[in-house]
């Protein structure tokens, strides 16, 4: 009895470890698409600014026209216009015109997502 209990209780061995190499178990290839690839990352180039970031994390809550965000940063036009400019080339927000006024919002729930988990994760303790 003490011998069958002792057994239960014994460490892993190397066979009893799930491995990469070898084991039970089948390997399926990932299959990488690297134009997906190069596009994602070309996606977090453009939310690699803190600026353009703080432009994203106001678009979170609703749509607004360049010059709203301008005066809520305190920052001039021209560098609201830019920034939004390299978000919408890379289809990180979207635009739609109302008269004079062009007004900016996130490009869809994807985007939504990433920059609200990434402020999230950035706010977590270590």
């Amino acid at each position: 009895m003490d011998r069958m209990n002792s057994d239960a209780k014994s460490t892993p061995t190397e066979d009893d470890s799930p491995s990469c190499l070898g084991g039970d178990h089948e390997h399926h290839p990932v299959k990488i698409d690297d134009s997906a690839c190069e596009r994602a990352a070309a996606i977090f180039r453009a939310l690699g600014d803190p600026q353009r970031l703080r432009l994203l994390i106001m678009l979170e809550a609703r749509s607004y026209c360049v010059s709203e965000l301008a005066q809520s940063l305190a920052e001039p036009l021209p560098a609201i216009s830019q920034r939004l400019r390299i978000l919408k080339s890379e289809r990180v927000v979207r635009s739609r015109r109302e008269g004079k006024h062009v007004f900016y919002s996130l490009a869809d729930g994807h985007i939504s997502r990433l920059v609200t988990n990434g402020v999230m994760h950035a706010m977590e303790d270590t």
